[in-house]
């Protein structure tokens, strides 16, 4: 069992996103964390709402169970939880309020402070964490989130409580993950289909530069790698050669975008978080150009980790 290494002991983090249930532990030293991703069907794209909120119902007990036989809940002094996707002007999903209702119960019970935050902060956060580059969050920079729900960049700017985001890029169609779904199903993929399109792309030998890509100002268009990764398929194209084509695809929207941005807003330090950043190819190509940080692969799906982390900074400001 895990001992709390300060006074403040440890803090909470609940994330129950659109494909994971997820809760964490922090101490200031120590992240403990359990997640386990929602069951979605052998050929489906994605999950109901109102199935997501089932799940994490399920799911949450076992995970908060076995979270709680590593660490001592006395030692709990306070909870954070995502209430929603993101900041943005209603950003709103139903699989967020069974969150919200355990943090609640647990604040209640424990009568511990309850902190809220957005998902997305979460991503970042666990970035930074994960990054050892926890420092960035008293600075301005750039963060890209990138997943299935989520292909947004954000100005982030440091306040009186941890950091506001403005959204300054968006995907204009689908996002890198839907992508990466998609494309991966075509190729008999078990979805989600992120890992296993980066271990067929590894194999290709093949080399894809300059891939254009539309973009309105800094947002970009995501819709025309499907198409042309079908196309690929009918033709007959390797596998792997269609997987690598999908990743430099995605790749050469982000960092046309970034490249923009760091042209618009002047030389911030750069931030990648979501599961498609787990992406080995793209990480190694914008940790060379960008000079960007990542979170690690662990941390970049979707996990409690950094509400976890911002319940620890905001209590400790608090005390």
């Amino acid at each position: 069992m895990y001992r709390a290494s300060n006074r403040m002991g440890f803090v909470l983090g609940i994330d129950t996103s659109n494909y994971t249930t997820s809760v964490s532990a922090f101490d200031g030293k120590n992240m403990i964390y359990r997640k386990k991703l929602l069951p979605v069907k052998d050929g489906e794209k994605g999950i109901r709402q109102s199935d997501a909120v089932f799940h994490h119902t399920v799911q949450f007990p076992e995970l908060f169970s076995d979270l709680c036989s590593k660490i001592n809940c006395s030692d709990i002094s306070a909870v954070g939880v995502s209430v929603k996707p993101s900041n943005q002007e209603g950003s709103y999903m139903p699989c967020f309020l069974t969150g919200i209702a355990l943090a609640k119960s647990i604040s209640s019970i424990l009568k511990i402070p309850l902190y809220e935050f957005s998902h997305q902060d979460g991503h970042i956060a666990s970035a930074l964490y994960s990054s050892c580059k926890t420092d960035l969050i008293y600075e301005k920079f750039l963060a890209f989130h990138i997943s299935g729900g989520t292909s947004q960049g954000v100005l982030v700017t440091p306040n009186e409580n941890y950091f506001t985001t403005e959204l300054i890029c968006d995907s204009l169609d689908l996002k890198a993950g839907q992508a990466v779904d998609r494309v991966g199903l075509e190729l008999g993929l078990k979805f989600p289909c992120g890992a296993e399109l980066e271990k067929l792309a590894l194999q290709s030998e093949k080399t894809y530069e300059n891939i254009k890509v539309f973009h309105r100002d800094a947002s970009f268009s995501l819709s025309g790698v499907e198409n042309k990764c079908k196309q690929m398929i009918q033709n007959g194209e390797n596998p792997c050669d269609v997987a690598l084509y999908c990743i430099k695809y995605i790749e050469s929207a982000l960092s046309d975008t970034c490249s923009q941005l760091l042209r618009q807003y002047g030389s911030l330090p750069v931030v990648f978080s979501g599961g498609v950043m787990s992406n080995s190819i793209i990480r190694k190509d914008f940790e060379k150009k960008f000079g960007a940080f990542f979170a690690e692969p662990a941390f970049s799906s979707d996990n409690a980790c950094g509400i976890a982390y911002l319940t620890y900074f905001m209590n400790g400001k608090v005390k």
